[in-house]
């Protein structure tokens, strides 16, 4: 049954018949324990570890249905039958009462605080999940059926796991002592398509002559960095520059969990992070990552957020030869980049930040600001040039400046490499004459 379906069946059950919500949830208590009694739990596991999900389904529902004949014989309307049947079906195959959630493409990010608190993200907002689990155990039991084919195990010693579904969305879970109120679980869920900066300026996140701005700097071999906080879209935004990057080039992508897409590029490496597994072994961190991918010819190297030591050898390849990189980091501001940058390269090297932030002049150049409002859009805000201050240091020079009050966005300066292109050639004066046209000066 379709996530559709599930919701109309839902709601002209609660339209027609008053539901029982105790009574509701003992009819499908027993009748889910019916179901494990008469296959077995080694079977019902068999069946539910296919990977289809749809033939797991199509398996266990003629069980399902048999059990609630059994056990309620003909004293539910169908609606409730129906829903009965198809919670059940998460319970055991999906994902519990999360399941309609992960099948909704318009839902971002699902949140559960414990069994007396959920919410989802659609849209930039958050709204609540009613009802959702009926105690804690049952989140423990969800957390635990999510994380035990990984290979990864959550328990009072090691009380936080991180993980990524074969869907490629992102979970992360922490339960007592640590969480104090109940386990946690978070959900990220990531769309398979790939948004485009066109499709970026659609949505209103930029206009037009932004866009094209940051395509001129990927294609100029730039070295970027996307700040902003979270949720504000920089991985988003970090995907539709990566698209930008010429076909003729390697890209080695780097994430702590893989979230980038490339539709049509012919020559993309991506690499992923690993936590050590049960025993503690074979961990796998950004900046091993980082190592070896200078070892693998890279023309882009692609960090999807620097968060510790790796941020030193980011900036080393991006000062050896590797220009045109980009990456991503939380900051709320451009200076708060670099202070951030500053404070996380010396995680990686012992030296003073002065030193620090001529690597970083040198490495860096450009910051693009992204930030999330409160009505949930997203939008990529301020751009600045980075360059080396007079006096040593870093200098930052405002190109694009965004007002949040009336959204709208200024060219403050021409970046200098525009300039570059033209006497490079890689741009014509006909393509810049017609982008300059597009522009709003202060």
């Amino acid at each position: 049954m379709s996530l559709q379906t599930r919701i109309k069946a839902a709601g002209a059950a609660a339209a027609t018949v008053p539901v029982d919500a105790g009574r509701h949830r003992a009819v499908k208590r027993r009748t889910k324990r019916a179901v494990m009694d008469r296959m077995g739990y080694d079977e019902v596991a068999r069946i539910s570890a296919y990977i289809d999900p749809a033939r797991a389904r199509s398996e266990l529902r003629p069980a399902v249905e048999a059990a609630l004949n059994v056990e309620e014989p003909g004293d539910l309307a169908t609606p409730e039958r129906e829903t009965i049947i198809d919670e059940i079906l998460d319970d055991v195959v999906g994902l519990g009462p999360l399941q309609p959630l992960i099948e909704d493409d318009t839902v971002t990010e699902i949140m559960v605080n414990g069994c007396r608190s959920a919410f989802f993200e659609r849209g930039g907002v958050l709204y609540p999940i009613e009802h959702a689990f009926e105690d804690d155990e049952q989140i423990r039991v969800l957390i635990d059926r999510i994380i035990s084919p990984l290979g990864r195990r959550i328990d009072e010693r090691s009380p936080i796991v991180n993980a990524r579904l074969k869907t490629g969305y992102r979970v992360n879970a922490v339960i007592p002592p640590v969480a104090i109120d109940g386990p946690i679980l978070t959900i990220r869920k990531f769309s398979d398509r790939i948004c485009s900066l066109d499709e970026l300026v659609g949505l209103g996140s930029l206009p037009l002559w932004y866009a094209q701005l940051l395509s001129c700097a990927v294609s100029l071999r730039q070295d970027l960095a996307v700040a902003g906080g979270t949720g504000s879209g920089k991985t988003t935004l970090l995907n539709a520059l990566s698209c930008e990057i010429s076909t003729g080039e390697r890209i080695v992508t780097i994430e702590d969990s893989a979230e980038l897409k490339f539709a049509h590029h012919p020559h993309v490496v991506r690499l992923e992070a690993r936590e050590a597994s049960i025993e503690g072994e074979g961990a796998v961190t950004i900046r091993d990552l980082v190592t070896n991918a200078l070892r693998m010819r890279p023309d882009r190297i692609v960090v999807g957020e620097v968060r510790g030591a790796e941020c030193c050898d980011m900036l080393q390849a991006m000062n050896t030869g590797h220009d045109g990189s980009l990456t991503t980091l939380h900051a709320g501001t451009e200076q708060e980049t670099v202070v951030r940058l500053t404070l996380l390269a010396r995680y990686g090297i012992d030296l003073p930040s002065e030193l620090i932030e001529e690597q970083i002049a040198m490495a860096l150049d450009g910051i693009v600001m992204s930030e999330r409002h409160a009505d949930g859009r997203r939008f990529v805000s301020s751009y600045s040039g980075v360059r080396r201050g007079a006096s040593g240091g870093v200098e930052l020079e405002r190109y694009v400046t965004f007002d949040a009050a009336t959204r709208a966005w200024t060219l403050d300066r021409e970046p200098p490499f525009i300039a570059e292109g033209l006497r490079s050639g890689t741009l014509t004066q006909e393509e810049v004459d017609e982008w300059r046209s597009l522009c709003p000066s202060s």
